[in-house]
Order: C-alpha cells, then sequence, then structure tokens
C-alpha cells in the first residue's frame, strides 16, 4: 500500500471527476494521502475533503505566492483552522524564487511566522523550495523547533544539502520528477540518503511521472516514484512501500 504525502486533489483540474478519482485510490493501492493547503481558501477545500474520506488528511497553509497578502490575521485562521483533528501539519510553505509572485522579503517574513505557528502547535511542516535552496535552509535551521518535524516537498536541491536536512532530521520527499531521463540530481539524492529519511508524493496534479508526463497527475501515480527508488536502491519495491508508509505515518502522527 501507498501514502501520497502531497496531492491537492482540491484542485480546480478535478472538478469534474474528482469523487470517481477519489474512489478508485484503494484499488489502486494508495492507503493514505494529505492534500495541503496553499492559501486559506484552499486550505479549507482541503479540510472539508479530509472530513469526507478517512483515508484523507489535510495540511494549512500560504504558499510563498500568496504571502503579499497575508496579515497577522491570516495566522490567527490558520491557527484556528489547525484544530481540526484532520489537520496534521502547516503546510505548504516556504520560498519561491523562481516565479517571485511575492516580494522576496515578504516571502522569508511569513515563511518564518508559520514556521513558529507550527512550533506553538507542534505540528511538522511541508516545505516549498524554489531556487531558494540556501535561505530556505537558514530559514528552518534557525528557526525551526526541535519538537517538530520538516519535510522537504518535492525535493529539487543537491545531494550535499539533503545530507544536511537529514541531520536535522527532516524528511526528504520524492515526486514524479525522479522519473524524467535527465534528472540525474535527484536519482543521487534517492541514491544516498537513507530510506529512513525518504517519503513519496505526486504533487497532483502537477508533475507527472513518466510514463505520463504533461497529463494531469493523480495519486495512483506514486506507484511509479516508489518503483524508480526500488530500482534506483536494488530493493523491492514491496519494501519502499512499506517503509514510506511508515515514514508517512510516523512524520504525520497517524495512528
Amino acid at each position: 500500500m501507498l501514502f501520497d504525502t502531497h496531492a491537492h486533489l482540491d484542485d480546480s483540474r478535478f472538478n469534474e471527476d474528482r469523487e470517481s478519482v477519489i474512489n478508485k485510490l484503494r484499488e489502486e493501492g494508495v492507503k493514505y494521502f494529505v492534500n495541503p493547503g496553499a492559501d486559506i481558501p484552499s486550505s479549507l477545500r482541503a479540510i472539508e475533503l479530509s472530513k469526507k474520506y478517512d483515508f484523507i488528511y489535510a495540511s494549512v497553509g500560504v504558499h510563498p505566492h500568496d504571502v503579499k497578502d497575508m496579515d497577522e490575521d491570516t495566522i490567527d485562521v490558520l491557527r484556528s483552522l489547525s484544530k481540526n483533528e484532520k489537520v496534521v501539519a502547516i503546510g505548504e510553505i516556504g520560498l519561491d524564487y523562481y516565479y517571485d509572485n511575492s516580494p522576496r522579503d515578504l516571502q522569508r517574513k511569513w515563511f518564518e511566522e508559520q514556521i513558529k505557528l507550527a512550533n506553538e502547535l507542534k505540528l511538522p511542516i511541508i516545505i516549498h523550495d524554489r531556487d531558494a535552496h540556501q535561505d530556505t535552509f537558514n530559514i528552518i535551521k534557525n528557526t525551526k523547533s526541535n519538537d517538530i518535524g520538516c519535510v522537504l516537498h518535492c525535493y529539487s536541491g543537491n545531494l550535499e544539502l539533503a545530507k544536511e536536512y537529514v541531520k536535522m532530521g527532516c524528511f526528504i520527499s520524492i515526486a514524479g520528477p525522479v522519473t524524467f531521463k535527465n534528472n540525474k540530481k535527484t536519482l543521487e539524492v534517492i541514491k544516498e540518503i537513507p530510506l529512513e529519511y525518504l517519503l513519496i508524493e505526486t504533487d497532483s496534479p502537477y508533475l507527472s511521472p513518466e510514463p505520463h508526463r504533461g497529463k494531469r497527475n493523480d495519486p495512483s501515480y506514486v506507484r511509479y516514484v516508489a518503483e524508480k527508488i526500488a530500482i534506483e536502491k536494488g530493493i523491492s519495491y514491496e519494501k519502499v512501500c512499506e517503509a514510506t508508509m511508515e515514514n508517512g505515518k510516523k512524520f504525520f502522527g497517524i495512528k
């Protein structure tokens, strides 16, 4: 059984067939998935989805694209939403210097503030990092409490940085791009980082793995990520599924 630790099934691209996609997941081997929020409306949708299905969990947070609209009231809203029993993390939060949809100073400020909220609530954090590797690392290192977990969602950094995150007890989450032909950097990461620090995800509806690249992604495709890890590590697919399932349950506090 598989645990897709990051899938946005609240996205509008699932509006026509969301229920049928979700209902087929158990048959396709997906036992759990976490639907992260990217702003307040999507955080609310994630919670509603988690209430409807026992195997779906939610996280709440504001993505770096949207922190330009944040204020202290937003933190209070996130604090309130986090009281729901199906909310298992704060995220996705972080930095995005590729698109720069929000000013970088505001990205850093509200990234820190959301980590502080997670420290207060004793919830793990789900990190978005695009082209901001050093600033992301520094903020996590300087702000995150040792009491909470951290996962680098859809990890795109190099092996050396991944090793530094593992030293801090962080998890590295691997998504569909690991199956792309020229992604040597992520292959190095999955070969060298111990299995006990790896999670798997789809980031649906984005980043479909081969052989579905360019099409809408969904949580059933997380198996391609697990298969690639098994091949590169020279271990069985079943072992990857079992380990990443246990890692995911431990990280999100799922009994």
